[in-house]
């Protein structure tokens, strides 16, 4: 088992409740794009979609220190990855509903929104890539200036 799946293992343990399905196969997607100098710094599972009652996205969540990576196994072939690098994120919302909250993340090309987490675990998520892209950000202002 990849450092990928042992994160989100321990995820789903500190923060039960979530839904999460096939959590090993798209885990899997995301460690065949991870490149070998990049570090792996969190992971979690949600389902990418803007509906809480769509149940069946399950995408494996990977921030690296060099960017976010989201990949999905598909139940019969094939698979979907996304990245988002600091230079296309824009900003993030956070809702907290009854049962489970939302992430919607804001970038330059389309918005991503990740449902279906745990409400305890939305503060970590949050300031976890907030905090990573706020310094990655200035990573890219000192050498647009250079």
């Amino acid at each position: 088992m990849g450092e990928v799946y042992n994160q989100i293992k321990r995820f789903r343990q500190k923060y039960p409740g979530g839904v999460a399905w096939r959590v090993k196969k798209h885990a899997a997607i995301v460690e065949d794009y991870i490149n070998f100098d990049e570090k792996i710094l969190y992971s979690f599972v949600a389902q990418k979609n803007e509906n809480f009652r769509e149940i069946f996205h399950t995408f494996a969540v990977v921030l690296t220190d060099k960017r976010i990576l989201l990949g999905c196994k598909r139940l019969l072939w094939g698979s979907f990855f996304y990245t988002i690098t600091p230079d296309l994120y824009n900003d993030m919302q956070v809702y907290k509903g009854l049962i489970w909250g939302k992430i919607t993340i804001d970038t330059v090309k389309e918005v991503v929104v990740l449902t279906n987490l745990p409400k305890k675990a939305l503060d970590e998520i949050e300031t976890t890539i907030s905090n990573f892209m706020m310094e990655a950000k200035k990573q890219y202002a000192k050498t647009e200036k250079e």
